[in-house]
């Protein structure tokens, strides 16, 4: 196949959200809340095929409104391309919702009346698009409607023209072709003589189809797979894949033999199944990565296997689908994994890989404080009531010194919700790195704000990263350091599960001993108990001590996205000497400093002594100055 292609693959094809019951057991009738993914056969494919470092580029339709721009940008943020993703101002995006009852039961309902993505048309690509890639992936479903069945005509003829290799996933849903009640999504397979011709008047212009056996009884009109296959061979010369689920997949290049173990058979993985959904659309993503870096079939297969087996032990379609890194360990390590979803290496991989954005310098406002704060207010006589106010001053100046100082993609805040609620809604969505704290103030042995954290981050966006201060010293008495390590396991852990990434601050506490020996041991002690936070909230170390500090972390947590230097209400000479030895350590990704910033100015504030544009004024003076002691370490 060329190499010199814009595009590996076009997806053309079904994109739609999904809303997915997070009750596994439950009827849909059941289910109390969903979790909302990108899903729709050829959506899926082209994420799949992103994540598996293929250039992959989506045709479809979405709605002019909050879900299309979801889809949108979840197929950007893995590297797909959307020119031709194309916004309808007439039809909303496509829905499903979906539900897990058991290992073979999954209730499903499309919502596809009148959809963006059945609205494609001839008009919406030019042949040279198509020219432009090395292959052409398409699915079943935009057969069975006139007009989606006119514009993959067209796209296929474009294809053959140019010599775009073509490839057909059955995907065949009988709801979708008007063989079943409406509700009835989750039937696999109706016989239809209608549905049978209209697929084979198309086979002979695909160079590849693949399909489960069911989906090759419809293609060729038996309930016999071999003898479906033979029919299918009489149409086209395509090479044929045909899904075995369990037992892996069989691939015939010629002629049909008198068993499907004859074929190019691949055994599959074995895993406990949790979820069969999304299988067929990951094992064509990985399926796309051996065929277009032309590899063997049997390379080709086991990709494709590997990647289904891991979507059917997880929730979820193409967030549960791996990246390269992912699947490579994963095939290194596959007959040890019986079940990847409890695989500590593997989820860590998992987790880290769905990363939405990269943060490469920081400059944070931390503040955060309650404890702090309420304290200043008693000390000037102010009422609480006074501190939500002043924290949004304090976003407020963040803001206007990030333009200032040019920190697009660098700024973010530190923002507690008992008194900065309304400064985390409106931060959120601007693209600023935002942490909110779950921690009692100064409690120790480590207590939560507001309880048990599971029951908290079900509220919390995703972008918000969860900040979590421990006063921690490694040779704290046996009970509390057992009892702070099995509250941060619980944090990490529900992290893991929510998406949420964690900020884990490590301070020694003020009555044990100090040194920077200390705080390298408690990482230490951290990562032997499992924990791999995002990042750590450290406060300044020797120079020497960053690069042990660096090392440990390449050692045990290579992904790990970084530190950030915390202040302590130092001076600002104290840190920026603490800048000046983290100079040059990559690891350093910058600062989450409060008081130093906004203390004296707070204080004046609350005590009426300032307005408050004077007070504004002063702390952007301060953050200003901060920033650019970062900007000059060294």
């Amino acid at each position: 196949m060329e190499q010199h292609k814009t595009w590996d693959v076009i997806c053309m094809g079904r994109i739609a959200v999904d809303l997915y019951g997070q009750q596994i057991g439950s009827r849909l009738e059941d289910m109390g809340s969903f979790s909302k993914y990108l899903g729709g056969s050829s959506g899926n494919v082209a994420y799949g095929t992103a994540r598996q470092g293929l250039k992959s580029s989506m045709l479809a339709r979405v709605g002019d409104e909050h879900m299309g721009r979801f889809l949108r940008e979840e197929l950007e943020r893995v590297g797909c391309d959307t020119s031709h993703l194309i916004t309808d101002k007439e039809r909303l995006t496509a829905l499903v919702i979906l539900g897990i009852k058991d290992n073979a039961t999954f209730p499903l309902i499309f919502y596809r009346d009148n959809c963006a993505d059945m609205a494609i048309t001839p008009d919406d690509f030019s042949e040279d698009y198509i020219a432009s890639a090395r292959c052409l992936a398409i699915t079943g479903t935009h057969l069975s409607h006139p007009q989606t069945r006119d514009a993959v005509l067209t796209a296929l003829a474009y294809a053959r023209r140019n010599g775009v290799n073509t490839v057909i996933d059955i995907d065949y849903r009988p709801v979708l072709w008007g063989l079943t009640s409406l509700g009835d999504g989750e039937t696999r397979y109706i016989a239809s003589a209608q549905v049978t011709a209209q697929l084979q008047e198309v086979l002979s212009q695909f160079d590849l189809i693949v399909g489960t056996e069911e989906e090759f009884h419809i293609a060729g009109g038996s309930t016999d797979t071999l003898e479906a296959l033979r029919r299918i061979r009489a149409l086209t010369t395509a090479t044929l894949v045909c899904k075995r689920g369990a037992l892996g997949c069989s691939v015939f290049t010629a002629n049909i033999p008198d068993t499907l173990d004859e074929g190019i058979t691949v055994q599959g993985v074995k895993v406990d199944i949790l979820n069969v959904l999304g299988a067929g659309d990951a094992f064509m993503s990985g399926l796309l990565r051996g065929y277009l870096n032309n590899e063997s079939w049997e390379q080709a297969c086991t990709y494709a296997n590997a990647c289904g087996a891991l979507v059917v032990s997880r929730h979820g379609c193409a967030p549960a689908m791996p990246d390269k890194t992912e699947l490579d360990d994963y095939l290194m390590r596959a007959t040890e994994v019986p079940r990847p979803d409890l695989d500590p290496h593997l989820n860590h991989l998992h987790r880290v890989g769905s990363r939405h954005k990269q943060w490469n310098e920081l400059c944070v406002m931390a503040f955060d404080h309650r404890l702090q704060f309420m304290e200043m207010a008693r000390k000037v006589n102010a009422g609480f009531d006074r501190i939500p106010q002043l924290k949004k001053l304090l976003f407020r100046a963040s803001q206007e010194v990030s333009t200032e100082a040019h920190l697009t993609g660098k700024t973010g805040i530190l923002c507690d919700s008992r008194f900065g609620q309304d400064v985390l809604n409106a931060a959120t969505g601007k693209g600023l790195w935002i942490a909110r704290p779950i921690e009692l103030p100064g409690s120790r042995p480590l207590c939560l704000e507001h309880g048990d954290i599971g029951s908290q981050l079900i509220s919390w966006p995703q972008e918000h990263i969860v900040k979590c201060l421990v006063f921690f010293h490694p040779e704290d008495n046996h009970p509390l350091r057992l009892q702070q390590e099995k509250t941060v396991q619980e944090v990490y852990a529900a992290c893991c599960q929510s998406g949420h990434e964690l900020l884990l601050e490590v301070i020694l506490p003020a009555d044990m001993p100090h040194s920077d020996a200390f705080y390298l041991r408690a990482l230490q002690r951290f990562y032997n108990i499992g924990i791999k936070p995002d990042w750590w909230k450290l406060p300044p170390m020797q120079s020497a001590t960053w690069d042990h500090i660096s090392v440990l972390i390449e050692q045990r947590d290579p992904h790990c996205r970084g530190v950030v230097i915390l202040g302590l209400d130092a001076p600002e000479a104290i840190l920026k000497a603490s800048f000046n030895a983290a100079a040059g350590k990559s690891i350093v990704k910058g600062f989450a400093v409060g008081r130093t910033l906004f203390g004296q100015p707070s204080l004046q504030w609350l005590a009426g002594e300032i307005d408050e544009e004077r007070f504004i004024q002063k702390v952007k003076t301060n953050y200003h100055n901060l920033i650019n002691d970062w900007r000059q370490r060294g």
